[in-house]
Formats: C-alpha cells, structure tokens, sequence
C-alpha cells in the first residue's frame, strides 16, 4: 500500500546524494564567483568544476574519523581535486553550505506538493459537479440541521485546497532564500557578491540579513503550512469516515476485491485510508511544534536547530505528498450512495424544515416567541411519536391561521433549500476551467 503511493521524486530529494550534489555545486558556484571577483585563479576553478566528485560511503568513513559533517565532504572532494581544493569553501562556514542546500531541498520539495494540491483541487472540483445537486441533510453538532448537497462539501473542500495551494507557494517563496555570508553574517572574508551569484544559480534570493544561518522562522512558517494541510486533509478524512459509519453510509472509500477489513469479522470494510490520513496529520502538527522551537537560538547560532530539522523536514514533506496522494485517491474512487442520502435526510419525518417554518410565521405576523414555542412544542412531538412534522402542524389551529395547505407544502420543498447551490458554484469557480491556478 505504501509503495504505491510513496513518489519517489520526493524522497530523492532528501536522499545524501542530492544533498552532497548540491553542496557541491554550491561550492563550485562560490568558485566561480571568486573568479570573476579576481580572488581566485579563473584555471582553477575550470579544474574544479572538471575534477570536482564525491562518494558517500567515503565521507560516512571520513565523517567517523573527524565528527563533522561538511569537513567529511570537503576532504573528500579535495581528494578528488587535487591541489586545486584549497580555493573551495574560501571565506565560507558550514552553514553557508547547509542552510543553502536546505533551501533547495525545500523548495524543491514545495513544488513537488504543489502539484499534489493541484491534483486533489482538480479532483474536488470534478466530483463537486458530479454531485452538484445530490441533496442530502446538512448536520451540526452531529445533529440533522437543513438540506444541503454532497457537491456543496467538494466545493467547500475544493475551495480550502485552493488556499492551502496559496499558503504554500508562500511559503515555499519565503524559504526560498540562501545565504553565503561567512561565520556570523559579516562577510568579512568573502565578497556579498558570492553570495548573490549563488543564489541566482540555484533560484533563490539572497538573505537581506543573516547571521551564521537563516533565520528558523521562515522554516518555521514552511512547517506550519505542510501541518495546516495536513489538517485539511484531516478535516476531509474525517467527514468521509463519519459519512461511511453504518447508521449512515452515505459515501464509502472504495473497497477493492480481494481486500479485507478484520482479521476477526469478514463482513468489515472500513476506512482505513482515512483514519491513516486523520493518524499521520498529528505527525505534521507535532513537527511543526518542533520547527517553533527551532526558532529560538543563542546569539547568532548553536546547533540545537539542526538536529531537529533533519528528521522532521524531510518527513513531513514526505509525508504530506504521501497523504496527498492518499485523499486524492479516496476522493476520486469515493463511493456515493445518493439514496441512503436520501432516506437519512427523511428519517426526521420533515424536522429538517423546522426553521422556514419559523420564519413563514413571522412573516404572517406571528411574534417570534410564540413562533418558535408553537414550532419547537411541535418538533419535540415528532421526535416522541414518529409522526410527520408537516402533519401534526396542520393539526395546530394557530398554524393554521397563519398557512394555508399551499403555502406549507412549498416550505417543505427541498428545491427551495439548496436553490443558491448555482450561485455558490460560480462564486467558488467551478463552472469555469482554472487553469491559471495551476502551480
């Protein structure tokens, strides 16, 4: 089940060979721009950027040796370049390199989840039509409430997956950034320049300011955004999960043959998809808890920091393109039972229209208080006998007085509820292709 939706693009990214890959090119693209400044040999950077390498397994020796991480990579490519190594990392500190490459890795990872969004937002908005006018009880507080239509829940969904599309390409921009500054920020052995050459190279912006690394509240504000939509994501899961209880069965995650629900009950199918989706949003929350306290260091850095981000940013970007692919999934394979809608919006003999009711009154010149004692006495009625609510009200001579045999069955009608649904499809966008939203 996990193999098949774990993307392995996404992992790639966090893997050591990507990340000593960019090292590197952040090392040789620091030697260039010394070049240009006329700080190094233009023909050694030429044998840099030919003889430049590096081998994994060797710098997991080297780094058993010396205890550090980035020495282990540079001594190592030194053994690769030869003589020329001693202009690599000229003026720089570890975290000009790590907290760079980090950027990358996040930006990269960003984009990746972008384009989950856009396939679960495409999903959403094709299935809210297909079930544009599939009426069905709204519930509040769990309670049957007024009708509404499953496509109303896709479009809100729809709708909060296009912010969360928003949210994160903001954040991807604000950790879009590098740093090339030297061992507290000063530059004071290097020129600004390097930096902004680099930078360029690799799409990011240089840091206004920095200390000895970028600032933990825009990783920090990276998190939070991967933990709201995990929450979203929750949020949907959740519904679907109440949805498919067996009182209700209104929508179902698809259950596929061969597959089974318990070890113990063979009738079983349940939403084990979603309840991993809702489990695994708490992971996202719980790392984005620990990028805040990142937040927070000693003068211009301590280390307490990096430790933390290299467990949780690498799984929580993982894991959110894996409970994407998840939900996008469950969304497009959801079952729709329409009747059982039906029957459960009906189990409530007509309580449902209890507030048109109310309202038709006051409109009739009934006062509000009265309306309601007359409504409610007559709805706790229903809920005791069973009886239809329509019918016990045309019993009530005050009801009577007020509506006429017409006019109460027009209350009754669930056109009227959901007759805005059109309306709200187009204030969201889903009578129009958004193809400009796309990341």
């Amino acid at each position: 089940m996990i193999a098949r939706y774990t993307r392995p693009e996404m992992g790639r990214i966090w893997e050591d060979q990507n990340k000593f890959s960019v090292w590197l090119e952040i090392e040789i693209l620091a030697c260039e721009a010394q070049a240009q400044l006329g700080v190094i040999p233009v023909d050694a950077v030429r044998l840099i950027r030919e003889r430049a390498a590096f081998d994994v397994a060797r710098i997991d020796q080297i780094e058993a040796e010396v205890k550090h991480d980035v020495i282990a990579f540079l001594t190592n490519v030194g053994e690769h370049v030869g003589a020329e190594s001693r202009f690599i990392h000229l003026g720089m500190t570890s975290s000009d390199v790590l907290d760079t490459c980090l950027a990358v890795q996040m930006k990269q990872s960003g984009e990746i989840l972008l384009g989950g969004l856009a396939k679960l937002r495409d999903v959403l908005g094709r299935r809210a039509k297909e079930f544009k006018t599939t009426i069905m009880v709204g519930r509040t507080h769990g309670i049957h409430a007024e009708p509404t239509t499953f496509g109303l829940k896709l479009a809100l969904w729809f709708d909060e997956t296009r912010r969360n599309i928003d949210r994160l390409k903001a954040a991807v921009e604000r950790i879009s950034v590098g740093q090339i500054s030297g061992a507290v920020g000063t530059y004071e052995h290097l020129s600004p320049k390097v930096e902004e050459y680099v930078c360029a190279k690799l799409g990011l912006a240089p840091a206004p300011v920095s200390t000895q690394i970028l600032q933990r509240d825009r990783h920090a504000e990276f998190m939070s955004v991967l933990a709201v939509i995990g929450s979203s994501l929750e949020k949907i899961a959740t519904e679907i999960r109440h949805l498919q209880r067996t009182e209700v069965l209104e929508a179902e995650e698809y259950f596929s043959r061969g597959q089974k629900g318990s070890s113990a009950m063979p009738h079983k199918r349940n939403p084990i998809t979603c309840e991993r989706i809702a489990g695994l949003s708490r992971v996202l929350r719980g790392n984005a808890l620990a990028s805040m306290e990142n937040v927070a260091l000693w003068h211009e850095r301590d280390i307490t920091h990096s430790s933390v981000e290299r467990v949780v940013v690498p799984d929580s970007c993982i894991l959110l393109d894996y409970m994407l692919a998840l939900l996008t999934d469950v969304i497009d394979r959801l079952i729709v039972y329409p009747d059982n809608m039906v029957a459960n919006l009906n189990r409530t003999h007509g309580l449902i229209f209890s507030q048109s009711v109310l309202l038709a009154l006051t409109k009739h010149g009934m006062k509000r208080e009265d309306a309601y004692k007359a409504v409610q006495t007559t709805a706790m009625e229903v809920w005791r006998s069973g009886r239809e609510f329509k019918q016990l009200l045309r019993e009530l001579p005050e009801i009577k007085a007020a509506l006429n045999d017409r006019e109460l069955d027009e209350l009754f009608d669930l056109q009227k509820s959901i007759r805005n649904v059109d309306y709200i499809f187009q204030r969201v966008g889903l009578d129009e292709q958004r193809e400009k939203e796309k990341p």
